[in-house]
């Protein structure tokens, strides 16, 4: 499973190689961003069986999806809403009133941002 964001040394971090390693019974999944994987090459492993399949809600070049992928019975794709389930949105509810409710109360907050943190990881905004 691919989940991490993207930056400039995360970009088709999945790769050819790591592709091979997968072999025909690896599936992957990418739900961090698109360019996570180099698709071409993702498709051309599914197509020829070199990979076992794919599950994808994120595509390099959205909203377009490769034409290839729509037919093959070995991917899943979804249309980068995955997330967008009834128990995920009540579970981002509950964290955000879990956070006021400790705010207003002078409580640590659950999820305190961490001021700094994008330059630590070197995190660049996507265009």
């Amino acid at each position: 499973m691919v989940c991490c964001p993207l930056t400039d040394q995360t970009h088709h971090i999945v790769n050819k190689e790591v592709l091979g390693a997968l072999g025909k019974d690896g599936v992957i999944i990418n739900i961090g961003r698109g360019a996570l994987i180099e698709e071409r090459g993702l498709v051309k492993a599914l197509v020829e069986g070199e990979v076992g399949g794919a599950g994808l809600d994120v595509f390099e070049d959205e909203p377009n999806v490769p034409e290839e992928l729509l037919g093959l019975d070995n991917v899943v794709l979804s249309p980068h809403q995955a997330v967008l389930t009834p128990e995920s949105m009540q579970a981002a509810e509950d964290v955000v009133v879990a956070n006021l409710e400790a705010f207003f109360s002078n409580n640590p907050l659950l999820t305190p941002i961490k001021m700094g943190l994008r330059e630590v990881l070197d995190i660049k905004p996507l265009p």
